[in-house]
């Protein structure tokens, strides 16, 4: 389990989302390509822990969710599927 000092540390830390994070086609937090789901590696399962330009901002559930939002499961909503998710992100994130 990490220390709300941690926590708080890493958030102070973090870089700007890239236009992959702010399509939702990456975690907030390890950077994890959802889009991988596509080949032999399992990816994990992803949440809403943010908003940000009418976007939603994902990370995975666990550990990354509870380090962007505090809590493990993220919000109470579902997030967009991938492929539209990728669809969007290739339209210039509209």
């Amino acid at each position: 389990m990490y220390s709300q000092d941690s926590i708080s540390g890493h958030r102070r830390g973090r870089p700007e989302p890239t236009a992959e994070t702010l399509s939702g086609l990456a975690c907030l937090i390890c950077g994890t390509d959802y889009r991988d789901a596509r080949g032999n590696a399992p990816v994990p399962e992803a949440v809403v822990v943010s908003h940000r330009d009418g976007k939603q901002l994902l990370a995975c559930h666990g550990t990354c969710a509870r380090m962007a939002s505090g809590s493990v499961d993220g919000l109470d909503e579902t997030p967009l599927p991938l492929a539209e998710r990728v669809r969007r992100h290739g339209a210039g994130g509209s």
